[in-house]
């Protein structure tokens, strides 16, 4: 007859079991585990929620380049007090060359998405790099470099994948110019109260190498629809 598991134990595998769910590909059924997991009572309940959400977090920052059954063998003998199976210095290696592989990845994606992007007839290329379409358009002043302005906008990953939308919460965005990234400071100032452009934002004039958030990744090439609403000083 086998001894139960400590609760520590216990725990570590039910996590085990979630991250695999998370970090797998789906193959159709309910869920992604390759066993089925008590979910019943509070505990269970509370672990697949930080489970799962540890999930979501990983898959956004690694995506399928990431061995899910190796991050939960990790959480579960971290949860259980075991050593590690790998050294640090050879565990860091491993993730900063998978990291560098996806930066490089993220690049590539967008210089040739902006070289595609540069035949359209439509498209206007600034030496900066910067590319922006004309929506609608609108003629008077300008702001300046410093200046205080509201507008509506939506950020998207090339992928159409959508991380940020003032008009989406209905609530115009005021900041100025100076303090935002270089490709809106650019192009903001090449607008009228009234236009609405679209921004194709090269990453070095965006987020660069340190990308922003859960969503923007190093070397990000990023679209904005954006509305000059006013100039406010």
């Amino acid at each position: 007859m086998s001894k139960e598991c400590p609760t520590g134990r216990r725990t570590a595998m039910l996590f085990a079991a979630m991250l695999v769910a998370a970090c797998s590909e789906q193959d159709g059924s309910a869920s992604a585990a390759s066993e089925p997991v008590n979910l019943a009572g509070r505990a269970a309940q509370a672990g697949y929620l930080v489970g799962h959400r540890q999930g979501e977090r990983l898959r956004e920052e690694y995506g399928p380049t990431i061995d899910g059954e190796a991050v939960a063998a990790g959480l579960a003998d971290g949860l259980a007090g075991m050593p590690l199976q790998v050294s640090q210095a050879q565990g860091q290696a491993a993730l900063e060359a998978i990291l560098a592989e996806q930066r490089a990845a993220a690049g590539a994606a967008g210089v040739e998405f902006l070289a595609r992007n540069a035949e359209r007839a439509e498209v206007e290329v600034l030496p900066s790099g910067l590319q922006y379409e004309v929506l609608v358009a609108a003629e008077g002043p300008k702001p300046s470099a410093d200046s205080q302005v509201t507008t509506h906008y939506e950020g998207r990953l090339i992928d159409d994948t959508v991380f940020d939308s003032s008009i989406a919460r209905g609530s115009p965005a005021s900041f100025r110019l100076n303090q935002v990234i270089a490709g809106w400071t650019e192009a903001l100032q090449l607008m009228s109260p009234g236009a609405k452009w679209r921004l194709f934002i090269p990453s070095e004039l965006a987020y660069g190498e340190r990308g922003a958030g859960r969503i923007i990744g190093p070397r990000a090439t990023l679209v904005f629809d954006v509305e000059l609403i006013s100039i406010d000083d």
